[in-house]
């Protein structure tokens, strides 16, 4: 089992910054690429960013140029760097990581992003 712990969310006014991280524990070798989801209220969770072991990343259009996901294998941490934040990218924020051998997924227990206008 692979344990991820979100944190870093909050509130911040509109064109402000927010960090997210995401730590990873227990049987971290089964995972390579770990990603960021959300889920705003009354909407399906949709991908934000991945990235890779290796460190490949991509990236939701809505996102791309705003946000940059990053990751410290040492530490088992994911980072999500979020600029210019606008009220739609208000969110429950989710980290995730496919298991490459069980074939199944983890979750964190989301962070709260708001932005206000």
């Amino acid at each position: 089992q692979v344990q991820l712990v979100e944190s870093g969310g909050g509130l911040v006014q509109a064109g402000g910054s927010l960090r997210l991280s995401c730590a990873a524990s227990g049987r971290t070798f089964s995972i390579n690429a770990m990603g960021w989801y959300r889920q705003a209220p009354g909407k399906q969770r949709e991908l934000v960013a991945t990235i890779t072991i290796g460190g490949s990343t991509n990236y939701a259009d809505s996102v791309k140029g705003r946000f940059t996901i990053s990751r410290d294998n040492a530490k088992n941490t994911m980072y999500l760097q979020m600029n210019s934040l606008k009220p739609e990218d208000t969110a429950v924020y989710y980290c995730y990581a496919p298991d490459r051998f069980a074939g199944n997924d983890y979750w964190g227990q989301g962070t709260q992003v708001t932005v206000s206008s």
